[in-house]
């Protein structure tokens, strides 16, 4: 994989470089952070585009921005509601699969166009639990390696999976609050007791993969 100029080389890793041309500076708008336009400070010309597939991680219209988590474990790439609206789309549902066109900023990959978008895979809110306390889960399993399959830090809660064939794990805010931990990244492994629940089988403890309690090698 190569860095070049503001874009980034090399299909191995399932991302494509593209040159193309940006907006003109006079359809800029100023912001700072996460409410920077990603047509900010480019000019006119053109600007290497690295194409990203990947799923909405979270988006919030009335903040005007979320994000996407490249299906490459490369860190999290800003989305804005600018970018959204201009190619058609009013919002971005968390689980929607996603094809960007994105730019290289300082803190980080910013998209700068939608290539596509598909919600068959998104919570639409209709779907979202309401909020509600922290219920208590006897586990029924031993210390189990599962993978996050997608976890919405807002919303307070998400799914984790043993593999193929095996029950969605329901996982609340709480049960990670309790064991010390602040939020998982899709595709994270971590070690897990659960048991059965109102929402199917439920995270009663969960630790990080490495450096947790009762873990014996083999």
């Amino acid at each position: 994989m190569k860095v070049v100029g503001s874009g980034v080389m090399g299909s191995s890793d399932g991302f494509e470089s593209k040159k193309l041309g940006v907006p003109a500076s006079g359809e800029h708008s100023a912001g700072r952070d996460n409410t920077l336009s990603p047509f900010t400070g480019l000019g006119e010309g053109s600007a290497n585009l690295v194409e990203v597939h990947g799923v909405i991680k979270w988006f919030d219209a009335s903040k005007g921005y979320g994000f996407i988590v490249p299906d490459n474990g490369w860190p999290d790439v800003l989305l804005h509601v600018t970018v959204l609206r201009r190619d058609g789309f009013q919002t971005a549902y968390e689980g929607a699969r996603i094809v960007v066109e994105c730019i290289q900023r300082a803190k980080g990959y910013q998209a700068f166009r939608v290539v596509s978008m598909d919600e068959s895979t998104a919570i639409h809110p209709a779907q979202m639990l309401p909020p509600r306390t922290h219920v208590t889960v006897t586990a029924t399993s031993g210390l189990e390696r599962a993978q996050v399959k997608w976890f919405n830090r807002l919303r307070g809660f998400g799914f984790l999976t043993c593999g193929e064939g095996t029950p969605d794990i329901f996982v609340h805010m709480e049960t990670l609050r309790r064991f010390g931990m602040t939020e998982l990244r899709p595709g994270q492994y971590v070690l897990v007791r659960f048991g059965p629940g109102s929402k199917g089988m439920m995270a009663a403890e969960i630790h990080p993969e490495t450096g947790s309690p009762g873990l014996q090698s083999h």
